[in-house]
């Protein structure tokens, strides 16, 4: 083990006493404790323990031991000095709601085949949108998950058309999340899904005036890197489902009741020093009815 000031073997029992308690160690394992070495906590050295068993060694585990000997600490330091808001990248995506300083930042991971994303997509950003306007962004980041065929193709060709058009991008996001259950017809065809999608983007291309034939070859090329470039950040951040939601920087994955969701971005407005909306007016209660013969 590492070195530092040797302690005492009555000291060093009872720490590795209280360890062994705390942790319900079985009999055959041993409780190793290093020397005593500096610490950034005013009061207390490092110490480092490990346990043996059976010839294998467990990695080292820190631990804070006061000057005067009585008192064992453990605690985790995690760095906080960046804003969540800028760990979960929106760079290059299209945008709704408000501009890109808007105080609250929704990144999304959606499958554009997940029937949850779909429910998601058609209740939570509209009334989003309707309560708080020009105070909130929200960015879409691809997450196709491999159980959906043709997740993947609707992804690359929302992306193809996002690079010309924004308007065609959402367009194009909205009927697909809004019809994903016709797409393949009745035999659910994935070559008929994929005929489909092809179809739409082209079509909406038009309708926004966009180069045809640089959609065209986008369409044909098929280029998945953007999209797995995509996977890999919401691999990295923990994402393994879909929806996942990212309030500046804050994580949210299923489905939830919208007042959560409300909850989280009011609480990022505060802490922007922003004012939330006025809380939406609850639904009427219904008074229950009397039971038969009461």
């Amino acid at each position: 083990m590492a070195g530092g000031e040797k302690l005492s073997p009555e000291l060093a029992r009872r720490v590795a006493i209280l360890i062994r308690s705390r942790a319900n160690l079985p009999p055959n394992y041993d409780v190793v404790v290093g020397g005593r070495t500096p610490s950034s906590m005013p009061g207390y050295d490092e110490i480092s323990v490990v346990f043996k068993s059976e010839g294998k060694t467990s990695k080292p585990m820190t631990f804070l031991l006061s000057k005067d000997g009585k008192t064992l600490a453990q605690f985790n330091k995690f760095d906080i000095s960046k804003d969540p808001k800028t760990l979960v990248s929106d760079s290059g995506r299209p945008s709704r709601g408000g501009p890109a300083n808007a105080p609250v930042l929704i990144v999304g991971f959606d499958d554009l085949q997940c029937p949850f994303c779909a429910r998601m997509h058609a209740q939570l950003f509209p009334a989003l949108l309707e309560r708080y306007r020009d105070q909130v962004r929200i960015v879409y980041r691809d997450f196709p998950l491999e159980q959906h065929p043709w997740a993947m193709r609707a992804a690359i060709n929302a992306n193809c058309l996002a690079a010309q058009s924004v308007t065609g991008y959402w367009n194009l996001v909205d009927y697909i999340h809004a019809h994903a259950g016709e797409l393949g017809g009745e035999e659910k065809s994935l070559t008929q899904a994929k005929a489909a999608l092809d179809g739409l983007t082209r079509e909406e291309g038009k309708r926004q005036k966009v180069d045809l034939a640089l959609l065209d070859a986008c369409i044909t090329k098929q280029d998945d890197s953007a999209v797995k470039a995509s996977m890999e950040q919401a691999t990295a951040l923990g994402v393994d489902s879909t929806p996942a939601l990212f309030i500046n920087g804050e994580k949210l994955e299923g489905a939830v009741p919208l007042e959560y969701v409300y909850r989280m971005i009011d609480n990022a407005l505060i802490a922007s020093g922003q004012t939330p909306p006025p809380a939406p007016p609850a639904p009427p209660q219904t008074a229950p009815s009397a039971k038969p013969g009461n």
